[in-house]
């Protein structure tokens, strides 16, 4: 009696794996008490709806009435109690649904749509990049959609980004926990590997490299997991990192299956999901992410695996991704 099911109705639709719901009301197995409660209970329903049908499932068989006979009862009850509807056995605007169970009889309306897809976890575990833009919520939120459980992982470059970037990365991963459930989100240190790509490297690379060592951390976190794929928000031509050829760059340095939701999305689509989902707002806010620390002004759009290799041969990688793995900062999410 004291549960808030407006509260527990709004999580359930969140939940990945429940197709559609409905909210129901029980009373006593007896014909009259039936009717009557779908007229108390449906009174809002059937005074917005022109036209009605009433279905009932019956499991318990030891019920007097049969599932035809049940529904003509309750209908001609609601046809009496509600007259200026009609009655609509082929296409009817609302559909009252019974059903008589081994404990109860239950009233409820038309089911809505739940989040559909699988329960998370049952695909396995992956980690997910995600980073304070509009994409990365997105492209996490759907492979959770699918089944995994995911550990997002985020760079943060102090003092070249604020606290408030990280927070915003922080607040992200905490909304997406309505519908992934709780999450550690693994907040990567950059900076000094930013700074040596800075030192080291030639410009027209600063990007593609970050990108390499961003795969590598990663995929060091997920062999530490048990996680079996790296997700990421890329989508096919948007930026300059997002070609064919710099994706095979990004991609060479992995064992692990990357996994892109986004690849073949528009930006429309993408921002359209991620107002759905309530990441939109939170990821517009003007606090830039790792990515945007010494942009090169003229990127390489067009690398050879083997150009990208010699432009970052004069780092010394395993240290300064072991330096990375060693500072991380694990920080619980979960919604409030």
């Amino acid at each position: 009696d004291g549960a808030d099911m407006d509260t527990a109705f709004e999580a359930l639709k969140k939940v990945f794996g429940v197709i559609s719901l409905t909210r129901a009301a029980a009373c006593e197995k007896d014909k009259d008490a039936i009717a009557k409660l779908a007229i108390e209970y449906l009174r809002e329903d059937m005074l917005r709806a022109k036209s009605f049908k009433v279905e009932t499932r019956r499991s318990d068989k030891a019920f007097p009435m049969t599932s035809i006979e049940l529904s003509q009862y309750v209908g001609n009850a609601l046809s009496d109690a509600y007259e200026d509807i009609e009655v609509d056995v082929h296409d009817p605007e609302l559909v009252v649904h019974i059903e008589v169970r081994d404990l109860a009889a239950y009233v409820h309306a038309m089911p809505v749509h739940g989040a559909g897809g699988l329960p998370v976890g049952c695909s396995g575990t992956a980690v997910t990049l995600l980073s304070g833009g509009i994409d990365s919520p997105v492209s996490t939120y759907m492979i959770a959609k699918r089944g995994v459980h995911l550990i997002p992982v985020h760079f943060f470059s102090f003092p070249y980004t604020s606290q408030q970037a990280k927070d915003k990365g922080i607040e992200l991963g905490r909304l997406l926990t309505e519908y992934c459930g709780k999450m550690t989100m693994e907040v990567v240190p950059f900076t000094h590997i930013q700074e040596e790509i800075r030192d080291k490297c030639p410009e027209e690379y600063f990007t593609l490299i970050m990108r390499r060592f961003m795969m590598r951390i990663a995929e060091q976190i997920a062999q530490r997991s048990n996680a079996k794929a790296i997700v990421t928000g890329e989508n096919l031509g948007q930026v300059a990192s997002q070609t064919m050829e710099a994706m095979a760059s990004t991609q060479a340095v992995m064992t692990l299956p990357i996994l892109q939701p986004l690849i073949g999305m528009d930006k429309e689509e993408i921002v359209e999901r991620a107002r759905q989902i309530g990441t939109f707002e939170t990821s517009i806010l003007p606090y830039e992410d790792c990515c945007t620390v010494f942009t090169p002004r003229h990127p390489r759009t067009r690398p050879k695996i083997s150009e990208v290799e010699r432009a970052e041969s004069k780092l010394d990688i395993d240290a300064l991704v072991a330096e990375a793995l060693e500072g991380i900062e694990r920080i619980e999410l979960d919604h409030e």
